[in-house]
């Protein structure tokens, strides 16, 4: 049963969405032109509004580095869209599929790619800028119509585009809403045609939950603990300058980031010693404009209570700066690495989701095997290795939603690969053809011939019938 809270917030969603659905039904099937149109409004409103829409990122932050917004949302959208332009028109067409000559002469079969409809997007607080536009790109590909649902740590991004987005898209088109209190529980317990979700498992399963209850299809892309595996042959420093360069972009507020990294026993000191070099150098404060703040106080405490935590309890705890170790005052957290944490503490057994990387140290890749695979399916691995065969070892024998070979991440900024997680990283993909396939009706469509040859096998069945089922089935 419904609540008093989530039934005052389920109205204006529900007006809106009917809104959207009377729109659809209208015109359930926008051209290549009004498709193209759509995109390029959502790229312009991105290169209009990019300064201000940095300004709103890092004030939710507290402080977010204008460059990492730059590189990591704006340059996305409006690349992603670029792409999706230069595809769209042979995504469109209707595929031909092949006919059984034998029992239907002269029929033909397509494949139509229609719009789903309405799509609900929830999205989450570290990335808010792309996980929302880059699938809008995609369900507006499709031809759909979209209603987004913005974080509660993102409130300054979703007032922004609550204010300046409907100079763009009427509201039957797109609209985004803000987290004032249940607002994402109404939200997912929607009758949407598709709804997409980013966040965390445990959220994940709850949203998964509340669309089964409307038998809404879902994508969930959810995190996990993606290793590195550093294998014995592969140049140290480009590991460490790569490794490090992903972990610490966002503060290591990536669900796709290194959670940790494997490493061969020999080479632990020395990645240490290579680490404290690189990320002097990148960061010579804490204070830097470059490095970026933790979200909230709730995740900067859980981030110094598990550093705490595996200090207490023999791990050795290395800040990678010199100075403090923290500021409270900015929420920003040092860099730190951690060796020999213990396997059941919380930085081993959750997403850690921060600037701290534990190594692990191995003497056998099939070590490193068999603890990756014990645990929950992970949303990247990244195997480091310029052997093609231990690499493709690793892809083999461990599962993942993606792989970054030689490096980290970049697998999720290529527009014509898909993302996705698999397992307890998620389901359903988005990016590249399979994202417009995600937000499509991917509809069969079988074209009788003038004559049908199945006339032979009308009823009441005979020697006829005998002999052409005799030769269908010879």
């Amino acid at each position: 049963m419904s609540s008093p809270l989530i039934e005052s917030v389920t109205e204006p969603l529900a007006r809106v969405l009917a809104l959207q659905r009377q729109a659809y039904a209208a015109h359930p099937v926008p051209t290549y032109a009004q498709r193209r149109a759509d995109l390029l409004t959502l790229q312009r409103f991105v290169r209009e509004h990019k300064d201000a829409l940095c300004a709103a990122i890092s004030a939710d932050y507290g402080h977010r580095s204008r460059h990492e917004t730059l590189l990591a949302e704006v340059f996305p959208v409006v690349d992603g869209v670029d792409h999706v332009l230069g595809e769209l028109r042979s995504w469109m067409k209707p595929q031909r599929r092949s006919v059984d000559w034998r029992n239907f002469f002269g029929a033909r079969n397509r494949v139509l790619a229609q719009p789903l409809g309405v799509v609900g997007v929830i999205v989450p607080w570290n990335f808010p800028l792309n996980l929302s536009l880059i699938p809008l790109t995609y369900i507006f590909a499709a031809g759909n119509r979209a209603m987004v649902k913005m974080s509660e740590n993102s409130r300054h991004l979703a007032a922004y585009l609550i204010a300046h987005m409907p100079a763009y898209f009427p509201p039957e088109k797109l609209q985004f809403f803000d987290e004032t209190g249940g607002v994402g529980v109404a939200f997912s317990q929607l009758k949407f045609d598709h709804l997409l979700f980013t966040g965390s498992g445990q959220t994940g399963r709850a949203v998964m939950a509340a669309a089964a209850r409307n038998l809404c299809p879902v994508t969930l892309e959810l995190g996990g603990k993606a290793p590195a595996i550093v294998c014995d042959s592969f140049p140290l420093h480009t590991a460490v300058e790569r490794i490090m360069f992903v972990k610490l972009l966002n503060a290591g507020q990536i669900c796709t980031t290194v959670d940790h990294a494997w490493l061969p026993t020999a080479k632990v000191a020395e990645f240490v010693t290579l680490a404290r070099a690189i990320v002097a150098q990148r960061y010579p404060t804490l204070d830097s404009s470059d490095y970026t703040s933790i979200i909230d106080q709730r995740a900067f405490d859980r981030l110094l209570a598990a550093l705490a935590q595996a200090r207490a309890r023999g791990a050795e705890v290395i800040p990678l700066l010199n100075g403090p170790a923290f500021d409270a005052a900015s929420r920003k957290i040092a860099p730190h690495l951690v060796l020999n944490a213990p396997a059941d503490c919380d930085l081993m057994q959750r997403e850690i989701f921060g600037p701290v990387l534990p190594l692990r140290s191995y003497t056998d890749l099939a070590e490193v095997v068999a603890a990756v695979n014990a645990g929950p399916r992970p949303l990247a691995i990244y195997p480091f290795s310029h052997d093609a065969a231990q690499v493709q070892h690793l892809i083999d024998h461990v599962m993942s939603g993606g792989v970054s070979v030689n490096d980290a991440l970049f697998h999720v900024g290529q527009h014509d690969l898909p993302f996705g997680g698999v397992g307890d990283s998620g389901m359903g993909h988005y990016h590249g053809h399979e994202g417009f396939e995600t937000f499509s009706k991917m509809r069969p469509v079988f074209y009788q011939a003038r004559w049908s040859s199945l006339k032979f096998l009308w009823p009441p069945y005979g020697k006829l019938a005998d002999r052409v089922l005799s030769f269908l089935i010879r």
